[in-house]
């Protein structure tokens, strides 16, 4: 912060030091007249100054953006009409010479006064004009930045929730496969709790960030589908594969997951013969994620589960892929299949 405020006060003393020595450049090699210089050019440049400065620092946010515009429009006039006077007065009591000495032509009349006034009004407004223009994009910059970082935080409140959501959604379906494990296969159901074990410590110490490498996901992924092999029987086959030499890629925690508890959750029968297929493939910076397995709908009596993942999948997938994602799913001839392509 501080280190902002220096840059931008240098930014300002090099202008105006560009300012004030634009006569010394431009008459270089020449007779400067210094009493000409002082009262036409460097003292007006001085109250040009203090007007930028007075308005940009204390009257603009002050009456303009509280609304006090006809406040802010008298103090200015006030401001420019008492430098005018000071300069008028400067000039006649320290630089008489430079009105006594000035070329004078009968048949030539001076400029109006209210022609010169005008003039004198126009110079000295602006500055003002300038100081409401920085300091209007100064106010517009903070103001996008700000509504930025709200959308910002909104984003990541709405992302972390659903995050939430999902590993308790997760922990639920995966206790129902352990428990129509206990009466079938105790030695099973306690492989399958050291297994859920180490899921979940992946699930709560390790998706906390915004973004995971690609090859823990695989491994989570990996651990997750054979925890499941453990309560299948002959009649159901399981096709895996990932890519053998991940890339190094990064992307956002747990988008896979739901897919996969979908495909062992409706792609299972006890008494029909099933296949469930598993496919990731990687091509330059997208991952491409299919998966077909038959369609077995639940019963009605059938309470398993809570019927979330899906649809807080595809909301995460809008807040954090937008218009960089792909997301197809349809059932054909008692197969269901997804397709899930996203570019990192």
């Amino acid at each position: 912060m501080y280190k902002n405020k220096n840059i931008i006060f240098v930014q300002h003393l090099l202008i105006w030091l560009v300012l004030f020595s634009i006569p010394f450049v431009l008459s270089y090699g020449q007779d400067l007249d210094n009493n000409r210089l002082i009262a036409h050019f460097l003292i007006p440049m001085f109250f040009y100054a203090m007007i930028f400065y007075l308005n940009f620092f204390v009257i603009i946010d002050k009456f303009l953006f509280s609304k006090k515009t006809l406040a802010f429009i008298i103090i200015n006039l006030g401001l420019i009409g008492l430098f005018i006077l000071l300069k008028e007065f400067i000039e006649a009591n320290y630089f008489a010479d430079l009105i006594k000495n000035r070329p004078q032509d009968e048949n030539r009349e001076g400029p109006p006064f209210k022609l010169f006034l005008y003039v004198q009004m126009l110079s000295y407004a602006a500055p003002v004009l300038f100081s409401i223009a920085i300091k209007s994009t100064k106010r517009w910059v903070k103001t996008e930045a700000e509504k930025k970082e709200a959308d910002n935080f909104k984003l990541q409140t709405e992302l972390q929730h659903l995050r939430y959501q999902l590993q308790p959604h997760f922990f639920f379906n995966s206790l129902n496969n352990i428990y129509s494990l206990v009466d079938i296969s105790p030695d099973k159901a306690k492989s399958t709790i050291h297994s859920l074990g180490k899921l979940m410590r992946y699930l709560l110490y390790e998706t906390s960030t915004e973004l995971v490498p690609l090859s823990k996901e695989i491994e989570f992924m990996r651990k997750y589908i054979e925890l499941m092999k453990l309560r299948l029987t002959d009649k159901t086959t399981v096709e895996s594969s990932f890519p053998i030499s991940e890339p190094n890629l990064k992307i956002s925690p747990l988008l896979f997951i739901s897919l996969i508890e979908n495909a062992f959750k409706h792609g299972v029968s006890a008494s029909k013969e099933s296949v469930i297929s598993i496919d990731m493939i990687t091509k330059e910076n997208s991952v491409i994620f299919q998966i077909e397995n038959y369609n077995f709908p639940k019963q009605i009596s059938d309470k398993s589960g809570s019927g979330i993942g899906l649809p807080n999948l595809e909301k995460r997938l809008e807040l954090l892929y937008p218009s960089k994602h792909q997301f197809q799913q349809k059932i054909k001839d008692g197969i269901y299949s997804v397709y899930l392509k996203i570019e990192t």
